[in-house]
């Protein structure tokens, strides 16, 4: 792939761009006859129409420009360079795929290439490749992000967070916009006010144009233009390509929903025709320059399908890998200096997110009033000041648009923490999270890793009332390819986020809310700590008492009461809960042989249910009990503290708990 210096039309240009668009028609049509054949499976969304904008637009780009696309992104793969041969192998599910055949259709990776793959969710690219483009700004990179997605995606919040973050930011991000006229079935003009997706732009102050999408001469015009201003200013620009596709939205869909009068007036002015016979009028190209570029294309395509026939399926055996990468390894126990000094849980919260930063560039802080502000609970209090607002970034209101800009920063080499300000808000965050951090490595068969910390303040207690009070962290550990923390100590609160960031996967840190004001002493000599193992936080004999978070101290009281009556109850914190560590449940378990777990989650689904079957399943015939649980009242969280304290965990249910296990 080269980079053309200007727009010639002589023969060899024009040949290749006749090249690309035929060599991508071609292969979409024979993955429709193998889809017929059931030899490529699930969703397959193909690009018949659409062949001018991939053609036009990504080979003006440079090798170290990064590509993001969509779920119809076959063309863009195509054209970007990553090998026929590992794309249909990928549509076919081997292990010889582009992406080690964990992605299918929908998710082509190539890190040789920097295609940083497609994307199922609608929309859900834009804010990766802003934050692609946030790192090599920070980075003094001059590179280019191209975003690819369809018009249906300008009707999600994604593609407004990210328009409004790129240009608040000034990012070079080339927008690109392939509006083929439908969003799945329905029209643009019944989903859209405002149907002319360049005039968004207007909105966010952003430079765009709209480009006959079916002119690929006119598409690589403006590309050029488009990309020259970006490189020249950093700020984004977004084109609109007026392109229709040929073919169903996927080869699902029955396509009643338009007339087939319509698709073949369309077929008319098709890319392919259109160019040829221009380029055949004109006597630039002849009758056997393309007869030879169809067969060329035809003999690749060949092969891509014997190579894709030969590969293999990928043992079941390696089910579970690329979930998480290469597990670093735990920490060097620091030896205590012996001087200790008094701070509090936000202090030592703060002072984590310090030390990282100057033990690593590649590290900084984004999330609603981090900066100017000091956060909502004034954890990041001065931060701005001491590090500038480059590292210490204020984001818009826009949860998923700045968490999906994280995880686009960690994938280029950054180590983003990004702060959401309470769990609640993570809900807007969640598609980010959860379709894009967790599944990003596995999907891609290893190549993309997202090394991200999020943080947020979780729990209730402060009479916040039911939108303001959740405890969600066991929602998140039911979730593979994330970790999920729950500091309670000053040490864990100050040490698990150095070894957070060093972890090659995403991390959640969860912050209870009414630990914040705690204060205590803390060695001077306080470091980084092991994030996969559970603490004995007090020796006893009788029943163990299982918790993590702000639940921790509430259960460490509960087990003061309890020796006040005999009964020596062991106290676990959980510290992390995915991976939870069974050995050191089931080692404490086996020992008192009666087991009680506290949770702020509410009790249906809990995380306390997970640790109840574990305990079941492995420990069954130790028990001398059943395992008891004291979990939130399944009710919203009420406004009035009294009503408010009776439906969390406190201490007296948590003893009562405890001694029913004894028939008292």
């Amino acid at each position: 792939m080269t980079v053309i210096d200007k727009p010639r039309l002589d023969r060899a240009h024009v040949l290749a761009l006749l090249r690309e668009m035929i060599r991508i028609r071609r292969f979409e049509d024979k993955c429709a006859e193998l889809y017929t054949q059931q030899k490529i499976r699930g969703f397959l969304h193909l690009y018949d129409g659409e062949e001018a904008v991939a053609a036009g637009i990504i080979p003006v780009l440079g090798p170290d420009d990064a590509v993001v696309a969509t779920y119809r992104e076959h063309g863009h793969a195509l054209v970007r360079g990553v090998p026929m041969t590992t794309i249909m192998a990928e549509m076919y599910g081997k292990a010889e795929g582009c992406s080690g055949g964990r992605g299918g259709s929908m998710h082509l990776f190539d890190a040789e290439t920097n295609f940083l793959g497609g994307n199922a969710i609608v929309g859900g690219g834009l804010p990766l490749a802003t934050g692609r483009a946030l790192a090599d700004r920070m980075n003094g990179a001059q590179n280019v992000t191209a975003c690819f997605f369809g018009e249906g995606a300008v009707a999600e919040g994604e593609f407004h967070e990210a328009m409004n973050l790129a240009q608040l930011w000034g990012l070079p991000v080339l927008f690109v916009c392939e509006n083929n006229g439908y969003a799945m079935g329905s029209a643009i003009e019944r989903t859209e006010a405002q149907v002319e997706v360049a005039k968004k732009a207007a909105g966010y102050g952003m430079a765009a144009e709209q480009v006959d999408g079916m002119d690929v001469v006119a598409v690589e015009a403006a590309a050029r233009r488009a990309i020259a201003q970006i490189r020249e200013t950093s700020a984004p620009m977004l084109l609109e390509c007026q392109t229709y596709r040929f073919r169903a939205h996927s080869m699902f869909d029955a396509q009643l929903y338009r007339d087939k009068d319509e698709v073949a007036a369309w077929r008319q002015k098709g890319p392919i025709v259109r160019f040829q016979s221009w380029l055949l009028d004109n006597n630039l190209v002849h009758k056997e320059d393309v007869q030879a570029i169809e067969d060329a294309a035809d003999a690749e395509i060949a092969e891509a399908v014997a190579f894709a026939e030969a590969g293999a399926w990928e043992p079941v055996a390696a089910l579970t890998e690329y979930v998480l990468g290469p597990q670093p390894a735990p920490p060097a126990v620091v030896t205590p200096s012996g001087t200790t000094v008094e701070t509090t849980y936000r202090e030592a919260v703060k002072q984590g997110i310090r030390d990282a930063m100057l033990r690593d560039d590649r590290v900084f802080l984004m999330g609603e009033d981090v900066g100017a502000y000091g956060g909502c609970y004034a954890v990041s209090k001065g931060l701005m000041e001491e590090f500038g607002e480059a590292r210490i970034r204020d984001t818009p209101l826009s949860e998923s648009g700045f968490t999906g800009a994280g995880i686009g920063a960690a994938v280029a080499g950054m180590r983003p923490i990004v702060e959401l300000m309470t769990v609640n808000f993570s809900m807007l965050a969640l598609d980010q999270i959860l379709n894009t951090a967790a599944t990003l490595r596995h999907m891609s068969g290893g190549q993309f890793g997202v090394p991200l910390v999020i943080r947020m303040a979780t729990g209730a207690g402060k009479q916040l009332a039911a939108q303001h009070s959740h405890s969600l962290e066991g929602w998140y550990a039911h979730i593979p390819g994330l970790k999920v923390l729950t500091p309670a100590t000053l040490e864990d609160a100050h040490g698990m986020l150095w070894t957070a960031l060093e972890d090659p996967d995403p991390v959640l840190i969860f912050e209870n809310v009414m630990l914040y004001n705690r204060s205590g002493q803390i060695d001077e000599a306080a470091g980084a700590v092991d994030i996969s193992k559970a603490a004995i936080r007090r020796e006893g004999s009788d029943l163990s008492l299982i918790t993590y978070g702000g639940s921790l101290f509430k259960t460490l009281d509960a087990a003061e009461a309890l020796a006040k009556d005999g009964i020596e109850a062991e106290v676990i914190d959980l510290r992390s809960l995915r991976p939870l560590d069974d050995a050191t449940i089931l080692a404490s378990v086996n020992k008192t042989r009666r087991a009680v777990i506290v949770d702020e989650g509410w009790r249906s689904g809990s995380l306390a249910a997970e640790i109840s079957a574990r305990i079941m399943e492995q420990a069954l015939w130790s028990l001398d009990a059943p395992v008891g649980r004291v979990c939130s009242a399944e009710v919203p969280i009420p406004y009035p503290k009294h009503l408010e304290e009776a439906a969390i965990p406190q201490i007296d249910s948590i003893v009562a708990a405890a001694k029913s296990r004894f028939g008292r």
